[in-house]
């Protein structure tokens, strides 16, 4: 009987008692691979061996961490590739790889955090503050822990082209980004989190790699032509050598929750990642989560984006499903985005309708099979059952939904603040689990443009064409796309941190009004014209939300006002809600 394919540790192994360690590569492509050790003017080369089923082994060799390293291919000399499972590369994507050596993760106290208890709290790192670095970030957490945050979402860390991204053009997805700092920092953020109460969750990208700097395909075949994606062939999970290729990314999950520490993933895109095998990738991500978490006894979760309503990703694997623990939820934001705005181009065009949003506070979708005139076909599934509302997470903004416009403009700006707070009370205290993007609990108003800094000419010409004739037909006078290569667009994208008390104690009350809610199950909707409520069985609240132009006048069995927006009152059980306002009520 054949045996399975073995999965293996991969990059720099650990130290042996004699404090060499040996560096093992999955390559089935090149025919010889030499490891190459670097010192200040010289460098030693080691071929590696073959072990089987296409990995290399080195022997044991004095490495320590700190040790500078790259590997020739073919027995040519004229290239020094990076490690493809490297932790770091000082000199960027083009530049040798460093060992890394963390100690162990050693959070005794530690539980991590289930969904039903976060708060979620988007940041990327080079934006969150001035000096865009984990220890700058370190900085913030008590602000954040104040404000009612359990849970960061950490945009993408792996290294990418550059010294600025978003990290959604990561090319070694194990490499910390350098421009964040060294590993250690990374490390140590996380640790500062945990002893507050915030869990880290990590943004991986499994659909794609970026478009500088991908040596991949020089060692193993990383791509299929079996199925395509929006950039190109998509990673090989399912066709000739896959196994080898699921153990490279899955080596990845190892990294992040083992080695660093974190909380969980939020996994980009999982609609683009093909697989038709019997076992999906998801799958293996899921259980692998699940194992580490049981072995080191604290909630490890998965959030899954996807936009295909269907429930499969979040059902449990013994009923068929992937077992994910969350999902990012587009269609709530759209639902909510389309009343507050009246925008209708693009896929908002399905959205715009007080019972759309009344839907999607009760399924979390709002198209559970009807008919999209955007897709021009029948859409969604009902979530099912096993399915909670924590496992929903929505969002009035994320960094799609700014970045991905224009000018990267926030929501505050087109809308004002009343519109805004009564979108904010909406989601918090929906029965989902919120998410936060940074910077708008105070109304932030600088942007979130789309920035890159590459280095190949043809190719920084290619993204900016691109971006121009994607937003070729929104072009007027004194509004233009951003250059995405220039830095000014990069530091314009940096938080100023002007907060608008309004805005940031309205946010505060919601969050703690949340935090003393039951677990959010059994909940209530009710929709009549403009006006939606809901409420939480054994809840302390109703929330009302009124989305419309006209103020409404509602009896209601309430005495006290807990959170209002917009000047609404509540006297002698008469509930007064202007238009475009908010109330939480007990």
């Amino acid at each position: 009987m054949n045996d399975t394919f073995p999965y293996l540790p991969l990059g720099p192994l650990s130290a042996e008692p004699d404090g060499n360690r040996r560096f093992r590569v999955w390559a089935p492509l090149p025919k010889s691979l030499d490891l190459v050790l670097l010192t200040d003017d010289d460098q030693t080369l080691h071929r590696m061996q073959p072990e089987g089923n296409g990995y290399l082994i080195s022997e044991p060799v004095a490495a320590p961490a700190g040790t500078r390293y790259g590997f020739y291919l073919n027995g040519k000399r004229d290239k020094l590739y990076p490690d493809p499972a490297s932790r770091y590369q000082p000199s960027g994507v083009h530049g040798e790889s460093e060992v890394i050596d963390l100690p162990p993760v050693a959070d005794e106290d530690w539980s991590g955090k289930p969904l039903h208890e976060a708060v979620i709290y988007e940041l990327h790192v080079g934006t969150f503050t001035e000096a865009g670095t984990f220890a700058a970030a370190e900085e913030r957490l008590d602000y954040l822990r104040d404000l009612g945050v359990t849970m960061l979402e950490i945009m993408p860390l792996n290294q990418t082209s550059g010294e600025r991204n978003w990290g959604y053009d990561g090319v070694l997805p194990s490499a910390l980004f350098q421009a964040y700092g060294r590993p250690e920092d990374f490390h140590r953020f996380i640790r500062a989190a945990h002893e507050r109460g915030i869990a880290v969750i990590v943004d991986v990208i499994y659909n794609h790699l970026g478009p500088e700097g991908n040596y991949l395909p020089s060692f193993f075949p990383v791509f299929t032509e079996k199925h395509h994606t929006p950039w190109g062939a998509a990673i090989n999970f399912d066709d000739a050598h896959a196994d080898g290729v699921r153990n490279y990314w899955l080596e990845n999950v190892r990294l992040w929750l083992e080695t660093y520490g974190a909380d969980g993933l939020r996994i980009d895109a999982v609609h683009a990642i093909k697989d038709y095998s019997a076992n999906h990738f998801l799958e293996e991500v899921s259980a692998l989560a699940d194992r580490i978490g049981k072995a080191q006894g604290r909630t490890i979760v998965t959030i899954a984006e996807c936009d295909l309503n269907a429930p499969r990703y979040l059902q449990s694997r013994k009923r068929g499903g992937y077992g994910m623990s969350g999902q990012w939820v587009d269609e709530f934001h759209h639902a909510m985005h389309a009343l507050l705005t009246g925008e209708v181009r693009g896929y908002y065009e399905d959205f715009g309708e007080v019972e759309q949003l009344a839907r999607a506070l009760k399924d979390g979708y709002v198209y559970t099979g009807q008919y999209s005139p955007h897709r021009k076909r029948n859409f969604g599934r009902k979530p099912g059952p096993g399915i909670t509302p924590a496992q929903m997470v929505v969002f009035l903004q994320n960094h799609d939904q700014v970045g991905n416009r224009m000018e990267g403009d926030r929501l505050l700006g087109g809308i004002g603040v009343d519109k805004y707070l009564l979108g904010a009370g909406t989601y918090l205290l929906s029965p989902f689990t919120p998410l936060i993007f940074m910077g708008e609990e105070y109304g932030e108003e600088n942007p979130f443009p789309y920035f890159v800094h590459h280095g190949e000419e043809a190719l920084i010409k290619a993204v900016r064409e691109g971006r121009a004739r994607e937003f070729a037909a929104f072009q007027t006078e004194g509004h233009h796309v951003p250059d995405p290569q220039a830095e000014e667009t990069f530091r314009s994208a940096k938080l100023s941190w002007k907060q608008d008390d309004r805005i940031l104690e309205f946010y505060r009350r919601a969050l703690h009004l949340r935090s003393a809610a039951p677990a959010f199950a059994d909940i209530s909707v009710d929709q009549s014209g403009p006006l939606i409520t809901w409420s939480i069985r054994g809840g302390k609240y109703t929330a009302c939300g009124n989305y419309g132009d006209e103020a409404l006048t509602i009896e209601v069995d309430a005495d006290e006002l807990l959170l209002a927006s917009n000047g609404a009152t509540l006297e002698n059980n008469l509930l007064q809600l202007p238009a475009w306002g908010f109330a939480a009520i007990a």
